[in-house]
């Protein structure tokens, strides 16, 4: 089972890193596997507002968009079906490096797409490593400002423990139960 530690502090007030909570975990018999970091890599991120949006003249799937990257409008050619004008997205500008699953990344350049210029890229959660939904571009909250961090505007990146639950503590399959045994070992008190 998968805990975020950001998610786990709506429930106690536990301030203590991700690493003393799996030691903290294990002692109180929850065997954590491993912890992940999500959103590590991603700095060069930015918050975007797509101003506008017209059909590719040689693509029936590609759209040419006019996103607001805090200081200048971009023009960027994007294939997600969910693209539309007024969302906030989350921006890879030119010389911005994505991570992928070997661990090289992937530069963001000035590219051309299907002879249009495309200055940058909106992505999906697959492409920030956030998860592995490729079904479109990630929308994201109006309230957030065009040139804002990416990663400081979702307060990336997440801390998440693999804890490994046995048949007999169905009692932790939740975060609330999590924030119990958490409780009873540091003597916190639950948020409820």
């Amino acid at each position: 089972m998968k805990i975020s530690l950001k998610w786990l502090r709506e429930y106690i007030d536990y301030q203590g890193t991700a690493d003393e909570l799996a030691i903290l975990l294990t002692k109180a018999g929850l065997e954590v596997e491993g912890i992940e970091k999500i959103g590590k890599g991603i700095d060069q991120v930015i918050v975007g507002k797509v101003k506008s949006k017209t059909k590719h003249p040689d693509a029936d799937t590609l759209s040419i968009c006019t996103v607001f990257d805090g200081k200048e409008d971009l023009q960027i050619v994007c294939g997600a079906p969910n693209v539309d004008v007024g969302q906030t997205i989350a921006l890879a500008p030119i010389g911005c490096s994505l991570p992928t699953p070997d661990n090289v990344g992937f530069k963001i350049k000035k590219s051309k797409i299907r002879g249009v210029e495309s200055f940058g890229m909106i992505c999906a959660e697959d492409e920030l490593g956030l998860s592995t939904d490729h079904n479109g571009i990630m929308i994201l909250s109006d309230d957030l400002k065009a040139g804002q961090k990416f990663s400081e505007a979702l307060g990336l990146p997440w801390e998440v423990l693999e804890i490994s639950i046995t048949p007999n503590r169905a009692d932790c399959l939740s975060y609330f139960g999590v924030a119990l045994e958490v409780a009873a070992a540091t003597g916190l008190k639950i948020k409820t």
